[in-house]
């Protein structure tokens, strides 16, 4: 057990550079994560979403329920921030009718199941980005096409009862699965031991998910042009800035304003892709820029992930140091 716990570690300080390398190494080999997909998707994304809901017990509810302020203000940060940069950006470069339709649908889509992950993984607060996912992902079903008609002049039908079904299966249900067991399962060694193993877990998991969207859509990096890849990293880069200010601007704490930052800046791009096909099978560009984000999301938010980690680090060296001069 102490071997996997220390694996677990391992994968968590270094989750950029394994997501990175799964991309990189599924661009060519793309046979390797293919059965990432259907069923298989869901389960893997359930399991990511179990060993969050580990993490958080009682009092995470508690203070949840008692700052209904924080969703609101995140909510509101998440549907205004990046669907209205998105078409600026797109103006901007003077984007194709497509390229604009894929990229402002990025920005209107939720927050998705990733930046769960990476809230998760640099110890942001786990039950702020939960709420705001969900939020988020229940108003959608409004939101993304009323932004989308607004900005792009397109309107598409969303099933939001599936959507909804979706999000209860895949997100809540496993969560509150994960909670119970933390809440009345805390002090029993064999929990502590396996809660121990849930970062190692996450990153594996969201490997095998970023895998499968390179695996299905890999080619398409090579369609798209560098011009896309950059909108869509100005837009992601941009996302990140806004949503740390925004939470600074509002006197939140450093977990809240990562967690923001996070939340923010990645979208559901996944979500995206999926409409984009649905709904505009003729516009191979929208589709193109939609499965762009989605790794470029997955693997710039695992990289921020891993910043907040070295700060961290770096800022309890500091503090050692200092206390040591102080103490001679």
């Amino acid at each position: 057990m102490n071997f996997l716990k220390k694996i677990s570690q391992l994968l968590a300080r270094n989750t950029a550079l394994v997501i990175i390398l799964t991309a990189i190494v599924t661009f060519f080999i793309p046979d390797l994560f293919t059965w990432v997909k259907g069923d298989a998707q869901v389960l893997t994304l359930g399991i990511i979403m179990l060993s969050m809901g580990m993490t958080l017990g009682k009092k995470d509810y508690q203070i949840l329920v008692q700052r209904p302020l924080d969703i609101f203000i995140g909510t509101v940060a998440q549907y205004t921030i990046m669907p209205f940069i998105a078409i600026t950006i797109a103006k901007a470069f003077d984007l194709s009718t497509g390229l604009t339709l894929g990229l402002v649908l990025v920005g209107s889509c939720p927050g998705g199941v990733a930046s769960n992950i990476m809230s998760f993984l640099c110890k942001g607060d786990v039950a702020f980005s939960v709420g705001m996912t969900t939020v988020s992902t229940i108003i959608a079903p409004v939101m993304t096409p009323l932004l989308l008609n607004y900005l792009v002049g397109e309107t598409i039908a969303m099933d939001g009862w599936a959507m909804f079904k979706f999000m209860l299966l895949v997100t809540i249900l496993p969560v509150a699965l994960g909670s119970f067991f933390n809440m009345f399962c805390h002090k029993a060694r064999w929990f502590k031991d396996v809660q121990a193993t849930t970062p190692g877990v996450a990153v594996i998991a969201f490997a095998c998910i970023v895998g499968g969207v390179v695996a299905v859509h890999g080619e398409r990096f090579l369609e798209s042009g560098l011009v896309i890849l950059v909108c869509v990293a100005i837009h992601n880069f941009i996302g990140y800035i806004l949503g740390f200010s925004a939470g600074r601007l509002f006197g939140m704490t450093t977990a809240k304003k990562r967690t923001l930052s996070i939340e923010v800046g990645v979208q559901n791009a996944g979500l995206a892709t999926g409409l984009s096909a649905k709904f505009f099978p003729t516009s191979a560009e929208s589709i193109i820029a939609c499965a762009v984000a989605c790794v470029w999301h997955s693997v710039s938010g695992s990289v921020l992930a891993n910043v907040y980690q070295w700060w961290d680090k770096k800022q309890q060296l500091g503090n050692k140091a200092q206390m040591q001069l102080e103490q001679a």
